[in-house]
């Protein structure tokens, strides 16, 4: 065996102290750390809530690209995954897979895909997979009915609908129609239904504004759905949905599936948006860990958590048990600030704990986060996706 390198000492030395208290000290910084009795209570909650409410869950992996925590949801109740990109799905599957787990997984690409390339790459995942894939433009199913002619199974595909978004789906009925039509007339190809996912909705400051949106939204996709039925088209499958609408989607009735992501982990972001509603009732259980590693100036001490260890598009990150005295600012790449407030003094060597800006971006950034209890650290699990956005 090779002689360990001096950052691998570094990590192997807080796993050598793993289950002893005061072990998560020991962990080299900065560095991602998941309380574990939080993440598995935000991971009950939310399937409680879809249980009680008759909704399927489907949690998208975007958010948290580990394996680990897939598992958990799977375990959980949840009905299948839901990932962004292909390589996302692939290796999550992959890993799952060579992790000893079962059973055969639902997984809902909610891209559309483009090409035939990405398409024949659909088809061999659809071996391993129950896949689903999402589609908004004709030429996107005959490039999915192409690759998957003659594969023995035909691969379910939903109409992708644009409820108010713009990124991605069909606009009204007339191409939802279309679409559909088109994913029928192929053999290999089987309509399941539509997506409507409302990225723009989850960040809306207050619930009546939120629940007001969200209703537009589904408005939206009313239309279309009842279009494609009153023209003999069954919409069995109704998708979409988000931790910030959470509550809001099984009020009003429309979707039969939810795609939440960041409730396993929340951020500042949700935290600002949510607050007390009911969709922001889950624990923050990621937080960024960090050192002081200088405190020579009279207000402020410098951490070693800057640009490179966070996502920035939301903002800073708070201070845990300080977010009222004390404020995180970037100082550069490598480095950040954090003020001393009235009430307490940060010195040398301490550790501060960061709530993310954003979870999903911050998480891409590492390769693994440390699984802790309190003070103890109970072990790593790999962000497998990391990187993932083919």
């Amino acid at each position: 065996m090779s002689e360990l390198r001096p950052r691998q000492r570094a990590f192997q030395a807080a796993l050598d102290e793993m289950g002893r208290p005061g072990s998560r000290r020991l962990i080299p910084t900065p560095a991602l750390v998941c309380e574990l009795d939080l993440l598995s209570t935000n991971i009950a909650l939310m399937a409680d809530a879809a249980a009680s409410a008759g909704i399927a869950l489907r949690p998208h992996v975007k958010s948290h690209k580990s394996a680990f925590v897939a598992r958990r949801q799977l375990e959980g109740g949840a009905a299948g995954l839901s990932c962004a990109k292909l390589s996302e799905a692939e290796v999550i599957i992959e890993r799952l897979v060579a992790d000893g787990y079962e059973r055969r997984v639902s997984v809902l690409v909610t891209s559309p895909l483009v090409g035939s390339a990405s398409a024949m790459r659909a088809a061999a995942l659809a071996e391993s997979c129950d896949l689903i894939a999402v589609v908004d433009h004709f030429q996107g199913v005959d490039e999915l009915a192409t690759a998957f002619e003659g594969t023995g199974t035909p691969l379910s595909v939903l109409c992708d609908v644009d409820v108010g978004l713009g990124r991605t789906g069909v606009v009204g009925p007339g191409p939802a129609l279309g679409v559909v039509e088109r994913i029928e007339q192929s053999p290999w190809l089987r309509f399941a239904g539509v997506q409507g996912y409302g990225g723009h909705l989850q960040h809306i400051v207050g619930r009546d504004e939120r629940q007001t949106a969200a209703r537009e939204s589904a408005n939206r996709l009313v239309d279309v759905i009842d279009a494609l039925e009153s023209n003999g088209h069954g919409v069995t499958l109704r998708t979409g949905g988000g931790t910030g609408t959470s509550t809001i989607e099984f009020e009003i009735g429309l979707l039969n599936e939810l795609q939440p992501g960041s409730y396993v982990f929340m951020d500042r972001e949700y935290r600002d948006a949510l607050g007390d509603d009911p969709e922001g009732r889950f624990a923050q259980s990621l937080t960024i860990s960090t050192t002081v590693i200088s405190a020579n100036q009279k207000d402020f001490v410098t951490v070693d958590a800057g640009l490179k260890a966070m996502a920035t598009d939301a903002g800073s990150p708070l201070v845990v048990g300080h977010e009222r005295d004390a404020q995180y600012h970037f100082f550069g790449d490598e480095h950040g600030f954090v003020t001393n407030g009235p009430d307490g003094v940060f010195s040398r060597g301490d550790r501060i704990d960061l709530v993310p800006p954003h979870c999903d971006p911050t998480v891409d950034r590492y390769d693994f986060f440390w699984i802790v209890r309190g003070d103890i650290v109970l072990g790593v699990a790999d962000i497998a996706a990391r990187g993932c956005s083919q």
